[in-house]
């Protein structure tokens, strides 16, 4: 928006902080299942070292990083946030694996992809996000070649809805996330005309999730980690807005314990 121009009901004003923008300036993101997730992916989806792949939703680069340097496969990934866009190629250069990966914006909705260009397609904790996410799992077949592999990692209702105070919180501190049931995320891929539909249901802790998280990070990772925390630390401590936001996010122990308990996520193959 021209910084002159004044907000109005057609078009807000894009706000100060949100989920993604903090992410996006900080350059951390992350995943359900971490790396151990994500190897277990690229093996439903039998990624190799001959395949071309792509990734919608690379964040700052960490699973294209990995997988290139684990498997020696190529790997496009697309991302909306031209920040997030700058972070997967700084951490692609400073890898050594410019050769294997390369990075564009694009949006999971209208790929910029003719029919049929790739192996396999992975998405981890993205297509949540998607607001419409039917059109887009459709757009991850469409780019797949026949006998290739869409692979999605994806936060999954276990117990079917959940409470309304639970779902209310995550819509507001996760940009409107959707999560879905097992059957929910299956459905969608069956209705894309995806085959050979495997699910993997993988249930939730906090201290389980915090060690995915951290596993398979070098050492300039954990550094880049330290360096957000610190940046958050003293964002909170200097600026008000901040602070009110950030307190938003804190969750009770009652939603936090509800949210390990009703929330975990699946890993969903399907062959086009």
């Amino acid at each position: 928006m021209d910084s002159n121009k004044q907000p109005n009901s057609e078009h807000p004003a894009e706000p100060e902080f949100s989920y993604f923008k903090i992410q996006s300036i900080w350059g951390v993101t992350k995943h359900f299942g971490g790396m151990r997730a994500t190897e277990r992916l690229a093996e439903l989806c039998h990624i190799s070292k001959d395949s071309y792949v792509l990734e919608v939703g690379c964040g700052v680069g960490l699973t294209s990083c990995h997988l290139a340097a684990r498997t020696g496969c190529r790997i496009l990934g697309v991302d909306l946030s031209e920040k997030m866009v700058e972070w997967s190629r700084k951490r692609a250069a400073r890898k050594g694996l410019e050769h294997l990966v390369e990075y564009r914006v694009a949006d999971a909705q209208e790929l910029p992809f003719e029919d049929a260009t790739f192996d396999a397609m992975l998405c981890e904790s993205v297509t949540a996000f998607v607001p419409d996410q039917a059109r887009a799992i459709r757009e991850y077949r469409r780019v797949v070649k026949p006998g290739g592999y869409v692979g999605l990692n994806e936060g999954t209702w276990m117990k079917g809805d959940p409470p309304k105070k639970l779902y209310d919180f995550i819509v507001r501190t996760m940009e409107n996330a959707n999560f879905l049931t097992f059957a929910g995320w299956r459905e969608l891929l069956e209705s894309a005309g995806l085959m050979d539909i495997v699910v993997e249901p993988q249930t939730l802790s906090a201290v389980r999730q915090r060690l995915d998280e951290i596993s398979g990070l070098d050492f300039q990772d954990n550094l880049d980690r330290l360096r957000a925390l610190g940046a958050f630390l003293s964002l909170y401590a200097k600026n008000a807005p901040f602070r009110r936001y950030a307190r938003q996010l804190m969750p009770s122990r009652e939603m936090l314990s509800m949210f390990f308990q009703h929330l975990g996520y699946g890993l969903f193959a399907g062959r086009v």
